[in-house]
């Protein structure tokens, strides 16, 4: 986790935030113990119910489960319930942005298909940019 912490949302928040990236990248999967409050709190120089607030984000929104002195848990399936919200959030959301830029951009589909198309080649071929 990173431990530089942005000034506009709560900590708690952010601390949530990486969680779920470290579910949805594969870092923590079903059944991952996630690291303690108590080692969190140490390590991030954070309050312990800091990181319990954000942990219990968690367990409210069914990715984590707690057992009573073992600690907390990816729950099975939470990655796959994480990918359908963030995949609607961003059609929801960020896509009429999208959208809303390449028109006024003036970009085409196929434009944006050969970006695509040359990004993942480059990704493949080892190398940086195109």
């Amino acid at each position: 986790m990173d431990p530089k912490w942005n000034e506009d949302q709560p900590i708690y928040r952010q601390l949530r935030d990486r969680v779920v990236a470290m579910i949805l990248e594969e870092v923590l999967t079903d059944g991952d113990a996630l690291p303690s409050v108590r080692n969190v709190a140490a390590e991030y120089r954070l309050n312990p119910l800091t990181v319990l607030k954000g942990y219990q984000e968690l367990v409210d929104e069914g990715l984590v489960e707690k057992k009573r002195g073992r600690g907390m848990f990816v729950n099975e399936g939470a990655r796959t319930k994480l990918l359908k919200a963030e995949r609607h959030r961003f059609l929801e959301k960020e896509w009429p942005q999208v959208v809303a830029t390449i028109e006024r951009l003036g970009l085409d589909a196929d434009d944006l298909l050969r970006k695509v198309e040359s990004t993942n080649s480059s990704k493949h071929s080892g190398g940086e940019n195109d």
